[in-house]
């Protein structure tokens, strides 16, 4: 048997890991889920997704307790409806971000997130596009981010087409030691406070269960999954993931379209109850 194959906890990313290319839930992964659940195994949603958005696909795929949102700046409470804890990013620091990347980047637009509510400029609207996520119910009135003086869960910026691997690199550069920069699909940048990371809010929960690394599994397919699927006791990647989690990875199952995560965690329910029936429910 693989290491964790008889998990206590399992973390697992949204979009791009357990969610189809279409952003659904398969019938098969909400039976794999109540299964491994069913066996004493806690679930934990890992994603880069504000709580806003989680609500309603935990409580599709009958998951409870706390969620692991923007990338670990923040850990909600699914039961109660609230953020239990936030580690946002200073308004001061985005405003240095937001300044510089503007000098390097002149088409550069900005949104950000502040705990469950939407932030963005007006030229972050104009530029909006069909394949862009629709803006939530309950923004709050588009501004300059310079304008914006409380501190932001997290800040993503937008460059123009073809430059999205460069700005990640200069913003990561910019960032320094007061901010963290990632990539969370292949859209946006993402800057957050410094630390902020799906692995170590995973590292924290986990500890605060009396649990150690080699009690959990974690799926993963983009960067902001990478340190998380090499920290775990096990980490998955789907077949679809990116080079950098491929690598990190315990092991590779099919991808999100084909239910991979689902597979493992069949095998995982099998293994607690031995007598549990197998066979995907699609």
């Amino acid at each position: 048997m693989p290491a964790a194959a008889r998990p206590r906890l399992v973390a697992i990313d949204l979009d791009g890991t357990l969610l189809r290319s279409d952003r659904t839930l398969s019938s098969r992964s909400r039976a794999a889920l109540a299964a491994v659940r069913s066996v004493g195994v806690e679930v934990v949603v890992a994603t880069a997704r504000s709580p806003r958005t989680v609500r309603g696909l935990a409580a599709e795929a009958g998951i409870d307790g706390l969620a692991i949102c923007a990338n670990g700046a923040t850990v909600y409470d699914l039961d109660t409806e609230r953020v239990v804890a936030h580690t946002p990013l200073s308004a001061t620091t985005a405003h240095r971000l937001v300044r510089g990347l503007r000098r390097r980047f002149p088409g550069v637009v900005f949104a950000w997130e502040y705990e469950l509510r939407f932030g963005s400029e007006p030229a972050y609207e104009a530029r909006r596009e069909p394949s862009w996520w629709p803006r939530p119910d309950g923004s709050y009135e588009p501004c300059d981010p310079l304008a914006w003086t409380l501190p932001m869960t997290k800040l993503l910026a937008r460059p123009p087409a073809g430059e999205l691997e460069r700005l990640f690199a200069v913003a990561a550069g910019l960032a320094g030691r007061d901010a963290s920069a990632t990539l969370a699909g292949d859209a946006f940048v993402e800057l957050a406070a410094p630390g902020v990371a799906k692995h170590s809010a995973l590292a924290r929960l986990a500890a605060e269960r009396g649990l150690a690394a080699e009690d959990v599994v974690a799926f993963g397919d983009h960067l902001t999954d990478a340190a998380m699927v090499a920290w775990a006791g096990h980490g998955v990647a789907v077949a679809n993931a990116h080079p950098a989690v491929l690598a990190a990875a315990d092991e590779v199952c099919p991808s999100n379209d084909e239910d991979g995560v689902a597979s493992v965690l069949e095998r995982i329910a099998a293994a607690a109850d031995p007598d549990r029936p197998r066979g995907p429910s699609r």
